[in-house]
């Protein structure tokens, strides 16, 4: 079943390429949706998929090359809206 989860990254994770690693992951992984930076500090993603593909790229972005730098993830499911064509880093 098709899910969308919303992630708050919590850590160092501003500047240092996390979000364009998290962009090639969901390209590669077939995940929709989008990633930001926000100015308290936090890294914000939106992503939809299969539910089974999205648990394994949710791990692949805490198992990767930024997981010490990751203090807290913040993570809500709901159901998936098909509300995205493309995966994209967001600038607000």
């Amino acid at each position: 079943m098709k899910k969308r989860v919303h992630v708050f990254y919590s850590g160092n994770v501003q500047g240092i390429g996390f979000r364009h690693t998290t962009e090639e992951l969901a390209h590669q992984m077939g995940v929709l949706g989008w990633i930001k930076n926000l100015r308290d500090g936090r890294v914000e993603l939106m992503a939809e998929a299969e539910e089974d593909i999205l648990h394994r790229f949710l791990e692949a972005v805490r198992g990767g090359p930024f997981r010490n730098l990751i203090k807290q993830i913040d993570v809500s499911w709901v159901d998936s809206t098909n509300g995205f064509d493309d995966f994209d880093i967001r600038y607000s």
